[in-house]
């Protein structure tokens, strides 16, 4: 039997710690609409409106709207968990659940693009209200029932290239005329100053004709993911204590 205090416990004690402390989730902010709308909002006027929905949520209230427009969006540019600095972190996740109750376009159901968006207000070229970079998650529609969690990972935020699967708004190729980041922008320079984030079935460079809408979201998430070993090496300290304790 040993003691306490012996090197074998200490080092044995020291190896739970770490494994434990290794464990430390990532920081994660969501919005389950259980305590409003914390920022965000959906479109509201003359087409319809946006309202918390308590009995239709996955599992919590979601955030539904029924409207009549080109297309939707559900945006947040006041809530700091959402907006800011996204290279303060080497790597980001975000994720939203969508439920698809109706898209009709003059009477026939149709499927439209989900699309996170991620906008910078400050200098944007002229004739263009933002700059943004934006992600394709897949296609909605009624013919999709019950919820679906869309995911996307920006492994590298200090990355200067658009990652696969992403895209660019702010300029316009003069060829092909499809939607790109202006020269001066860059991916990372984008996510160091997200003013807005937006999920919207207005694919940049698109256009739609007026549709009917039924769509609820729940469950938007933005994780922040630190550095391997980040969380380790703040809390080691008390893992050291701990072991003298013992």
């Amino acid at each position: 039997m040993f003691s306490a205090s012996t090197p074998f416990r200490r080092s044995f004690l020291l190896a739970l710690c770490i494994a434990a402390l290794a464990a430390i989730p990532a920081s994660a902010e969501t919005t389950t609409f259980s305590n409003g709308l914390e920022g965000w909002e959906g479109p509201q006027g003359p087409g319809g409106a946006s309202f918390i929905d308590a009995g239709n949520g996955n599992p919590a209230p979601s955030y539904r709207t029924q409207f009549n427009n080109f297309g939707i969006t559900f945006s947040n540019n006041s809530n700091p968990d959402f907006i800011g600095d996204y290279t303060a972190a080497p790597s980001v996740t975000i994720s939203t659940d969508v439920l698809t109750t109706l898209i009709n376009f003059f009477g026939q159901d149709v499927s439209r693009d989900w699309v996170l968006e991620l906008r910078d207000y400050d200098n944007p070229p002229g004739g263009f209200p933002w700059v943004s970079v934006w992600y394709d998650y897949a296609d909605i529609s009624a013919a999709q029932p019950g919820w679906r969690n869309f995911s996307v990972t920006i492994a590298d935020t200090s990355a200067t290239d658009l990652p696969p699967g992403w895209g660019g708004y702010g300029a316009e190729d003069p060829v092909t005329f499809e939607p790109e980041l202006p020269a001066d922008r860059t991916f990372t320079s984008v996510l160091a100053g997200v003013d807005e984030i937006a999920f919207t079935t207005l694919t940049p460079g698109f256009f739609f004709g007026f549709s009917d809408h039924d769509v609820s979201i729940d469950n938007l998430t933005v994780q922040f993911i630190p550095e391997p070993g980040t969380s380790l090496l703040l809390a080691l300290p008390a893992a050291i204590l701990l072991i003298r304790k013992r």
